[in-house]
């Protein structure tokens, strides 16, 4: 049977068998010189997902509900940043804290004399804050701290957990530098991605304090459920704590081989008989 030069004949997608091992938009198509149709109504709603978790309001409340059973007292903050428009417009705002939040940390450090703690007795303080993405907090950010808390031993002196509203990385230093930790560790929303809107990542300064530059933190991105794994997240995030508090120093300072330690720890596939 021959087939007719007009016949249409549908050819397979090559991409089909990619796009099932990642979310990245690739492979799109082409109708003319612009998109399918459904790739451009895929586009769109991935970018209205991106637009809300940006304006998405802060449920710290119910964040500080979430960790309430973890034994440790939790403590709200804001930034400079009154709103969120002002939060986007001025990002100097939310590296510092407001005049009520400065007086609250004050008060705390005051509950921790009469306990018996002296300045600079805590080791860590963990921080959860919008960020760019409250929804990426909301969904991640207390079991992110759960599993992080877990793997700690009785030697880490933890303070108070701190719920940061309208908060930008920096505002982390400020925060520990007026509770005396010696680290500061601040879980953040990441900007969104078009893929992502779910992202948290996780920073760690050694001696925090106003003016810290990024060279002077250790990162970890990507922080979800379909990108960096939470129990993996906290693995790392542990190491680099223990590895921070042993050599006093972080950032492009601090080596990181949990990579290659996790590999020597993994077993070795079994080879064929």
């Amino acid at each position: 049977m021959t087939v007719s030069d007009n016949t249409h004949i549908p050819r397979l997608d090559p991409w089909s068998r990619l796009r099932v091992h990642t979310s990245a938009r690739i492979g799109l198509g082409r109708v003319g010189d612009g998109l399918p149709t459904s790739q451009l109504l895929e586009f769109q709603m991935a970018h209205a997902r991106a637009r809300d978790s940006v304006h998405m309001p802060f449920e710290g409340e119910n964040l500080a509900r979430d960790i309430a059973g973890l034994g440790l007292p939790v403590v709200p903050v804001q930034s400079r940043a009154a709103n969120r428009a002002e939060y986007l417009q001025r990002p100097d705002y939310g590296r510092t804290l407001d005049e009520d939040s400065k007086a609250r940390l004050l008060s705390v450090q005051g509950n921790a004399a009469t306990e018996g703690l002296a300045a600079g007795d805590y080791d860590v303080v963990f921080i959860l804050a919008d960020g760019l993405s409250a929804r990426a907090v909301h969904e991640n950010g207390a079991e992110m701290l759960r599993q992080s808390l877990g793997l700690l031993d009785e030697s880490w002196k933890i303070g108070p957990v701190v719920i940061a509203s309208q908060a930008r990385v920096a505002l982390g230093d400020e925060i520990a530098r007026r509770l005396q930790a010696k680290i500061s560790i601040i879980l953040i929303g990441e900007r969104p991605g078009l893929s992502s809107a779910d992202s948290l990542g996780a920073y760690l300064t050694w001696a925090p304090k106003p003016g810290c530059s990024n060279a002077q933190r250790n990162c970890i991105s990507n922080i979800r459920p379909a990108g960096f794994p939470l129990g993996e997240a906290a693995r790392k995030l542990v190491y680099l704590m223990a590895e921070a508090r042993k050599n006093g120093l972080s950032g492009v300072h601090l080596k990181d081989n949990y990579s290659a330690l996790h590999l020597v720890e993994a077993p070795s596939p079994a080879l064929p008989e």
